[in-house]
């Protein structure tokens, strides 16, 4: 288990010390209420400060202006980004130790690769330095991984898919697949080729059992530090901005567009060939059904903006007892 001091930890979360020793040594990362004096913990919501209060941490992550009295603090800009990172670097993944690999003879493994039994590699794939790909993955012919890819269980890459630096896929998800193109000829449903692929950016994380159809033909883009739950669908000619959140069962219609920073809550469906602005957020369990302009906050089946919906939803409710009323009048 990887130890540091205080000292350490505040020089590289670029943080400041109050009543903590700069060589209190810190080796695991708690919440408050189960922190000990080894522990380090944060406090992002002032309404658990009385349990900062009672906790028993060696150290508490806290933003500049919080006062927990004497308690040790290191007061950083962002104390819950800052207590993720402090998880990474106390609490690493351990060193997988894998023994044989199937990696086509024209494929290129950077330096640090680690290749598990039964996963496989395809002719012409590249892999750049340190990526790790766990039992069971298949990356497909022509696929180009960047530095620090990490594909777990299960996980399919279909030919030609790009992956950015650093990018994380989850048990069993797909990428590439074909997507879901026909058109009726003579009574019969006939395929579409879909000969374009998919490109996922750098940092950007896909949860488990995600589905991205590769394009009809150019690319299905998730962008840079996007994260992606379980269980999402994201059809061909996607587009998928930088930093958008796309939460659990939530489905993409083909060929529609999703500005940067967007929200889709879970099981948001989104009809095909529109545009979502920017910084749009999306309830859950709502359909969006035309195009929304930057900085929307819709909810509701079909979607519409998030007061209107609830304003609307109040008036439903209420309805009954009004209907109860004008039957007692009549």
């Amino acid at each position: 288990m990887p130890t540091m001091t205080a000292h350490e930890l505040a020089a590289r979360l670029g943080g400041e010390l109050d009543h903590c020793p700069p060589d209190r040594l810190i080796s695991e990362v708690r919440p408050l209420d189960e922190a000990r004096a080894g522990s380090v913990s944060f406090l992002a919501n002032a309404k658990y400060a009385a349990k900062a209060q009672e906790s028993e941490a060696g150290l508490i992550l806290v933003d500049p202006v919080s006062d927990l009295g004497g308690h040790p603090v290191l007061r950083v800009p962002n104390p819950y980004w800052a207590f993720a990172q402090a998880i990474g670097w106390l609490h690493p993944e351990p060193e997988p130790d894998w023994g044989g690999s199937s990696v086509h003879p024209t494929a290129a493994l950077g330096p640090g690769c680690r290749v598990a039994p039964g996963a496989t590699v395809g002719a012409r794939a590249v892999l750049g330095a340190g990526c790790v790909l766990h039992p069971g993955v298949h990356v497909g012919d022509d696929c180009v991984l960047g530095d620090g890819c990490e594909l777990f269980s299960g996980v399919v890459l279909y030919r030609r898919t790009r992956l950015g630096r650093n990018v994380r896929i989850h048990a069993n998800s797909v990428l590439g697949s074909d997507g879901y193109g026909y058109v009726l000829v003579d009574g019969r449903h006939q395929k579409v080729p879909q000969v374009g692929w998919v490109e996922v950016g750098d940092e950007a994380e896909i949860g488990a059992c995600v589905t991205v159809d590769r394009g009809v033909l150019g690319p299905t883009r998730i962008g840079a530090g996007t994260k992606v739950d379980n269980q999402v669908q994201v059809g061909h000619n996607v587009q998928v901005g930088q930093h958008c959140l796309l939460v659990s069962q939530t489905g993409i219609s083909g060929s529609t567009k999703l500005g940067d920073y967007v929200t889709l809550a879970g099981k948001v469906g989104v009809v095909g060939h529109i545009e979502i602005g920017s910084r749009s957020i999306v309830g859950g369990n709502s359909v969006v059904a035309k195009s929304l302009p930057e900085g929307s906050f819709v909810t509701g089946f079909p979607a519409r903006p998030h007061r209107e919906w609830t304003e609307a939803q109040a008036a439903l409710n209420r309805l009954p007892r009004i209907l109860k009323q004008l039957r007692a009048k009549g």
